[in-house]
């Protein structure tokens, strides 16, 4: 089975963690600075209230003028899911992270160590804790088990069996699928609202009225293509921080720390002769809150300018002065020498492409890179002629 953890609003209840009282009032995640005026996460009192994500400020405010704002903390909202995601693998699940709040792991390498499908689960949600009112999804399918989740209570599990899927989807509305707003709504004026009405149209109708998006939206409605869990590899935990005495915002003496920062973390020892593939900047900010950038580059490198001269221009979108400093590298490579080619032959040709991929996985995440595979040549509809489907190597 394909367990999904779902812990909704996780950003806001990072921010809120160390002000426990603030979750029990009406609370928003405040707008990004230079971002567009929308709220982002809410409370339970805030939802009550009217308020509902990725509303605009201003209606928000006029709803329920008591509202809270908190401000972003996305280096908290990372450190605390980095230590859910250990707890898990700290407990034997093998964990694909694809997003803040929400991860798939299979049960079935430790069903056999508990006792059981409910009773791993069960370990699974000791394990994040209960102060993240966490839920739990359980299915032969991922995008099943991630509906599961969905509709779950704070602290339940949900298993779904196989021959209860088509079942259980049905009442579940549209919301749940990966649709833009206009494909949503052009599905709601025909009448279609529900999971169930979307699986029992016919295949090729939907795709040729809403492309190619509106096909894999069909066939996550019938249950999903069956797809396994890619367990993450495990951090590289190489990070150094730099403290000022006051707030610093003055961008040449930030590029200067952040020089120093970066040769000290290269210079670590647990690096060796690895090269960096993917490096985080995050920032405590005067006001309260923190900020947080990542970036993957485009070749992985161990060179000091090269990893500066990449991560400067981030540092003109610091929202505000900066009390710490702080740059992870989050992707190492394999330990292993390079040998670049005599030649321009194409013996190489396997190994850059493997590395590419690879490379895109680090910046976009698991299944972003798939390979296209023709099942009905014969077919008049373009879109299902081929699939994508998610390649391994």
């Amino acid at each position: 089975m394909i367990a999904c953890l779902s812990i909704p609003g996780f950003e806001l209840k990072a921010a809120l963690r160390k002000q426990p009282a603030r979750s029990l009032r009406p609370a928003a995640l405040a707008p990004e600075a230079g971002g567009e005026p929308l709220i982002g996460s809410v409370t339970a009192a805030a939802e009550a209230a009217g308020v509902v994500p990725r509303m605009r400020l201003g209606e928000a405010l006029a709803m329920c003028p008591q509202l809270l704002l908190v401000d972003p903390d996305p280096a908290a909202a990372e450190r605390d899911w980095e230590e859910i995601v250990r707890s898990l693998e700290d407990a034997g699940f093998s964990v694909e992270s694809v997003a803040l709040g929400t991860a798939y792991f299979e049960t079935r390498g430790v069903e056999r160590l508990y006792g059981g499908l409910e009773p791993a689960l069960r370990r699974a949600l000791t394990a994040v804790g209960q102060q993240w009112d966490a839920r739990l999804g359980a299915a032969g399918r991922r995008f099943a088990a991630l509906a599961a989740a969905s509709v779950a209570k704070p602290g339940q599990l949900l298993v779904v069996r196989d021959e209860e899927v088509g079942q259980f989807l049905a009442p579940l509305p549209l919301t749940l699928l990966p649709l833009e707003r206009q494909r949503s709504d052009e599905l709601e004026s025909l009448g279609v609202r529900r999971l169930g009405q979307l699986a029992g149209l016919p295949g090729g109708a939907v795709a040729e009225r809403l492309g190619p998006d509106g096909r894999r939206a069909w066939s996550l409605a019938r249950g999903g293509a069956s797809a396994r869990v890619r367990g993450r590899r495990p951090p590289a935990e190489l990070a150094e921080s730099l403290e000022f005495p006051e707030a610093i915002g003055n961008e040449l003496t930030l590029r200067r720390a952040l020089g120093a920062l970066v040769e000290t973390a290269l210079s670590r020892p647990e690096r060796r002769d690895r090269f960096v593939r993917k490096v985080a900047l995050s920032a405590r900010l005067v006001g309260g809150g923190s900020w947080r950038r990542s970036l993957t580059l485009r070749e992985p490198s161990a060179e000091a300018d090269r990893i500066r001269v990449a991560l400067a221009p981030r540092l003109s979108e610091l929202p505000a002065p900066v009390l710490e400093l702080r740059i992870e590298l989050v992707e190492l490579t394999e330990p292993t020498g390079r040998q670049l080619e005599l030649l321009a032959a194409g013996a190489e040709d396997r190994t850059r492409l493997s590395e590419g991929l690879r490379q895109v996985r680090a910046s976009t995440g698991s299944g972003s890179v798939c390979t296209v595979v023709e099942v009905a040549p014969w077919s008049r509809i373009p879109e299902t002629r081929a699939l994508f489907v998610p390649r391994d190597d």
